[in-house]
């Protein structure tokens, strides 16, 4: 028996492990824990929560951050999710062992339940996620978790999903990040970085969203020494 924990982001992995991996590969942290980095997006989720179960995997953890949708979620709070809107679809993520590490976790951490949204772009506007927010219901967003909770459906697997929010449902994503954003939804430096010298004004905006991410780092790093305790099913 093995845990699969599917990661979308370098960023994330580092919560985990200090190895770095390539996109797509695998490795085990443990005798009965495997992690496989993704990279961001759907698609890539989905080849990694497969390649997890091709290696044993018999459930599936979705790890990593998410964007608010709900007002009321601050960066570095955890969203243990309920439901997962993906794809025109609802998934469901396993109650009993959600709500196991709910009881345990809620007494270290801000611990919310509640469901995800799950999209194949990323939404920089508070604009945007006020509006998924009242359509949908859902309290956080994130472009992997839906497809996770997808292939474990698929496999008849429980599934997991441990999402630390970053930046709040009230804060626009900077510019500088949405022009330095590759077709995978990840930031690339020397974009990011050829951006800010001609708009320098956006650095500010820019630290403000690195220090909620770094919220929601610590977040993921404080659960991460009670693995042992989250991968139980």
């Amino acid at each position: 028996m093995s845990c699969g924990i599917v990661i979308a982001l370098p960023e994330e992995l580092a919560t985990l492990t200090s190895r770095k991996l390539a996109k797509g590969e695998c490795i085990k942290l443990s005798d009965d824990v495997l992690v496989a980095y993704a990279g961001a997006g759907p698609n890539n989720a989905a080849n990694a929560a497969r390649l997890l179960i091709a290696k044993g995997a018999d459930r599936l953890i979705s790890w990593g951050c998410a964007a608010a949708l709900s007002p009321q979620l601050q960066s570095g709070n955890l969203v243990i999710a309920d439901q997962l809107f993906f794809d025109q679809q609802v998934y469901e993520a396993d109650k009993r062992w959600s709500h196991k590490l709910r009881s345990r976790l809620s007494e270290r951490l801000a611990v919310t339940s509640g469901n995800l949204f799950t999209e194949t772009r990323i939404v920089a506007l508070s604009e945007d996620k006020r509006t998924i927010h009242r359509d949908s219901g859902a309290i956080a967003l994130d472009m992997e978790s839906g497809a996770i909770a997808k292939v474990a459906n698929q496999a008849n697997l429980p599934c997991l999903v441990l999402r630390a929010i970053a930046d709040p449902a009230g804060m626009d994503l900077p510019r500088a990040v949405e022009q330095a954003l590759s077709p995978q939804g990840e930031v690339e430096l020397p974009k990011l970085l050829r951006f800010l010298l001609t708009h320098p004004w956006e650095l500010p905006a820019l630290i403000r969203l690195g220090l909620h991410f770094r919220a929601a780092q610590k977040t993921l790093k404080t659960i991460a020494k009670h693995l042992n305790e989250i991968t139980l099913f």
